[in-house]
């Protein structure tokens, strides 16, 4: 994935100690070192030890933005002392950027109080704030108020923030495709396009046969079918699973991932029945998991903001997502549940898996259509969950998240599964079905509510619900 940048705006006022500025820069550009994140900023024979203090830094700077715009992804506020707002202000204003902003403020030592030392940067970072919002930005503040950059709480301050610029960086250019028509029978993945488009996501179409008929047309010594079908045999056990079946499902995977590359998608959803099982003869679970894996999310069903909330997910944590069905109830145990799908399951969350078929859909199509699921449960661990959906009756863009536990609890069944511990899970779903949101849902295995919380709310303007 792109390692973050940061555009640093460091802030002086005229009569504090400018000195301070100094040892400022090097405490910060230690910590976003250790962090690994790349920074720009002014040099220190700009401003005042490259801080802004008045306009004509304030100009200086933005334009040093301006010609980096295309590859910063937030912008760290610092003061040293108290600082000049209007300079932080103008700044940002000048520069045209619109990226997340943190505001860190430096401590005061009770012991150095002087003219000669203070910093005051305690009040600063309030009238900051307060310009800030005043010119209409959305920002960030530190855990603490006042902070050293090598202090625990600012550096884990900084790896939320870094994960919510990948995920408000990643939502306003996503490149989301549509493989197929939703199934007839799901009219809860329906979803406004326009919205998702307003908001910076786009979604390129295309007919499942326009997938299937190339697919039928490779021959099977074809170059780009070897080469799908040594990806398939090296990815999970299949034994069982018929020669003819997984050959298809490399001529699939050819034709979809040169679709992909063609139109540089960022996520997938795919009609995943029963179109491809009737008229190619396989699932492509196997296939979803696979891309889910290559941090290329996939989701079922054609759920387009499904995808959307797969992707944040993935954003956030820098590592796979995956799309499940809130499925069962776990006997009487009201604050557990079962999550469950026919198999498309990244497979980091279902270690010991192998390659099956999707015995529901094997009921009325038959089984020899319907190979290519994935079987397998996911261990114990953290569980983020996550949902965004269009609201086109209020013509706006929902979400809700929280966090709980994959658990260990006998499930005799098969499929991609887990049984899962959330607190007040019926006052959860009350939440789902009383607000109209879908029966899917995205899980991480990380703990990432919060970041997501804070760029739906904060940044993207999109109303978020966090359970609990």
């Amino acid at each position: 994935m792109k390692k973050i940048t940061i555009a640093v705006l460091f802030g002086s006022r005229d009569f504090f100690p400018a000195d301070l500025v100094i040892d400022a820069r090097m405490q910060m550009f230690s910590a976003l070192d250790e962090l690994g994140i790349d920074y720009i900023a002014l040099n220190e024979n700009s401003g005042v030890h490259g801080a802004v203090t008045t306009y004509a830094h304030a100009q200086e700077c933005a334009e040093l933005f301006k010609k980096h715009a295309d590859e910063i992804d937030g912008i760290l506020v610092s003061l040293p002392n108290f600082g000049d707002e209007r300079g932080i202000a103008d700044t940002i204003r000048l520069s045209g950027l619109r990226k997340p902003i943190l505001v860190q403020a430096f401590p005061d030592d009770p012991e150095k109080l002087d003219v000669a030392h203070r910093r005051d940067s305690f009040c600063g970072k309030i009238s900051v704030c307060n310009n800030l919002r005043q010119y209409g930005y959305s920002f960030s503040v530190t855990t603490d108020h006042c902070v050293y950059p090598a202090e625990e709480s600012f550096l884990s301050d900084l790896r939320k923030f870094s994960a919510v610029c990948r995920v408000v960086g990643g939502m306003k250019n996503a490149r989301l495709g549509a493989v197929g028509a939703r199934p007839t029978a799901f009219n809860t993945v329906r979803y406004s396009e326009k919205l998702l488009e307003n908001a910076g996501i786009s979604v390129v179409t295309a007919d499942l046969s326009e997938i299937i008929g190339p697919a039928s047309r490779l021959s099977d010594d074809d170059h780009v079918v070897k080469t799908a079908l040594e990806k398939i045999d090296a990815y999970i056990p299949h034994e069982g699973i018929p020669s003819a079946a997984i050959l298809r499902m490399a001529k699939f995977k050819a034709v979809l991932d040169r679709w992909i590359a063609e139109n540089q998608i960022d996520a997938t959803a795919i009609q995943c029945w029963n179109s491809v099982q009737e008229n190619f003869g396989i699932n492509v679970c196997t296939l979803m998991s696979m891309m889910s894996e290559d941090l290329m999310p996939s989701a079922c069903e054609t759920d387009v903001t499904g995808i959307v909330s797969m992707y944040a997910l993935q954003l956030a944590g820098n590592a796979p997502s995956i799309l499940v069905d809130w499925n069962n109830n776990y006997g009487g145990e009201k604050d557990k549940c079962v999550l469950f799908h026919c198999g498309n399951f990244a497979k980091s969350y279902t270690p010991s898996g192998c390659m099956s078929n999707a015995k529901i859909l094997a009921t009325t199509i038959g089984t020899e259509k319907t190979m290519g699921t994935i079987d397998g449960s996911i261990p114990a661990g953290k569980l983020t969950f996550a949902r965004v959906s269009t609201d086109d009756v209020n013509g706006c863009i929902r979400a809700y998240t929280s966090e709980g536990s994959f658990v260990d609890d006998e499930l005799k069944t098969f499929g991609a599964r887990a049984v899962v511990e959330i607190h007040d899970l019926q006052g959860l779903m009350r939440f789902v079905c009383l607000n109209g949101f879908e029966h899917h849902v995205a899980v991480a295995k990380e703990s990432l509510a919060e970041i997501l919380t804070e760029a739906f709310e904060g940044y993207l303007g999109w109303e978020t619900y966090v359970h609990g």
